[in-house]
């Protein structure tokens, strides 16, 4: 049966589910983890390193292109994966370890010179014991001062009683944090999921405090522009003599000040929200039940990373609440420079007016004058007519001839400028 061709990423989306699985690991073994903070643009690409490492123990290297791997290198085995903001390694060793598991961590097997070349930042160091469960009363004090330098543990049964795990957060002296974990009958698959979710609440409850720092700086930015603000707003309620011109360029630079500031951690915050969200999915899929006299996963991260995660949160509203504030302060100032503007164009319109009359007046008298003028040029020219025709041997008076023609002279002039003059106003 043939079906219609295939979406060109048909294949790729569907197995996207199936990669990276996790480890089907038995116990007793030893795990080391690291999660490395990725730098944009770092040479050589993590997949680089661990083509090296593959190769190194005569093994295929990862297929270009490749986001995870994994690879039995005899010694140990290798498990890497590669992430939007990370990258995670893990290493195993099986078998029986002597009294401490810690001493003889699984990465004390990896070539140092390779461990020494890798890139990123450690955001994540750990090292985990996965032993068979005597059967024997849960001593935590005991586990607490054999592997843990007697700090207060956090944990309890979990996989639904199928397992117990413990740990302190603490980084210890080695540089890695260290999770003990009893199986108490963990199917192989179940274990490596176990361990993979312990793993990725560690890394995910330090992703997302990143966030922090960054919200601490933020909230001290706000204070200070919250305090400009209320000085603007104040300078615009009581009316103080301050320029408009100065109080909009100082809010339009306030403005600017917050967006920068908030755009340039706005994806940390975004991302703190989601590594956040997993955390607590993770913790969840634990099904963690309580040791006596033990705080849980749940209640120690409830208790120590929610407050951090509400601080990023209040932050983001703060900053949220504030652009509001200084968008409101902006349209006032700006409705009132509209209407000082208005003043102004009514003002001008009014001083337009008052020439416009001062305007006419003056062309009305010199209109007057116009006509006057050109009467007297006009009576002249009739005069030097009337002595002309007088010396043909004409008898009239030309004083009473250019006296006559002064009223004839002036009316039609008159009429003749006002003539005019209508033209023009129905032209306009």
């Amino acid at each position: 049966m043939k079906l219609p061709e295939d979406h060109p990423g048909r294949r790729i989306l569907n197995d996207e589910i199936h990669a990276r699985p996790p480890e089907a690991l038995v116990a007793p073994l030893r795990m080391s983890f690291l999660a490395l903070q990725s730098e944009p643009g770092a040479t050589p690409h993590p997949l680089e390193h661990v083509a090296d490492l593959a190769r190194r123990f005569g093994i295929a290297p990862p297929p270009p292109g490749a986001n995870h791997f994994s690879g039995d290198l005899g010694p140990l085995r290798v498990k890497w994966e590669n992430h939007t903001e990370f990258a995670r390694y893990k290493f195993i060793i099986e078998g029986e370890a002597g009294e401490d598991p810690f001493a003889e961590p699984a990465i004390a097997a990896v070539p140092a010179d390779w461990l020494a070349s890798l890139t990123g930042r450690t955001i994540v160091a750990a090292n985990v014991a996965l032993v068979r469960d005597t059967g024997a009363p849960i001593d935590a004090e005991a586990i607490a001062a054999r592997h843990f330098s007697g700090n207060v543990l956090t944990g309890g049964r979990i996989s639904g009683g199928a397992a117990t795990a413990f740990t302190d957060f603490r980084i210890h002296a080695d540089g890695f944090s260290r999770f003990y974990v009893a199986d108490r009958g963990l199917t192989p698959r179940q274990a490596g999921r176990t361990l993979q979710r312990l793993l990725e609440i560690d890394t995910y409850r330090m992703m997302a405090l990143l966030a922090l720092p960054a919200a601490r700086d933020l909230g001290s930015a706000l204070g200070e522009a919250e305090r400009a603000l209320a000085d603007i707003a104040d300078a615009l309620a009581t009316g103080r003599r301050q320029s408009d011109a100065d109080l909009l360029e100082a809010l339009t630079r306030l403005e600017a000040e917050i967006e920068s500031r908030y755009a340039g951690r706005l994806f940390r915050f975004a991302a703190s929200a989601a590594y956040y969200a997993l955390v607590r999915r993770r913790i969840a899929e634990l099904r963690e039940e309580r040791v006596h006299g033990i705080q849980t996963i749940e209640e120690f991260l409830e208790r120590r990373l929610t407050p951090a995660m509400n601080t990023c949160e209040a932050v983001t509203a703060r900053q949220e609440a504030l652009a509001g504030r200084v968008s409101r302060v902006s349209q006032l100032l700006a409705t009132r420079v509209e209407v000082v503007r208005e003043g102004q164009s009514q003002s001008l319109l009014a001083s337009m007016d008052r020439r416009a009359k001062l305007q006419l007046r003056l062309q009305e008298t010199v209109e007057g004058l116009s006509v006057a003028a050109v009467t007297y040029y006009v009576v002249g020219l009739v005069g030097y007519g009337a002595e002309g025709v007088k010396s043909l041997g004409f008898h009239f008076d030309s004083g009473l001839v250019k006296a006559l023609s002064i009223p004839v002279v002036a009316l039609l002039m008159w009429l003749g400028v006002r003539r005019v003059r209508r033209s023009v106003e129905e032209a306009d």
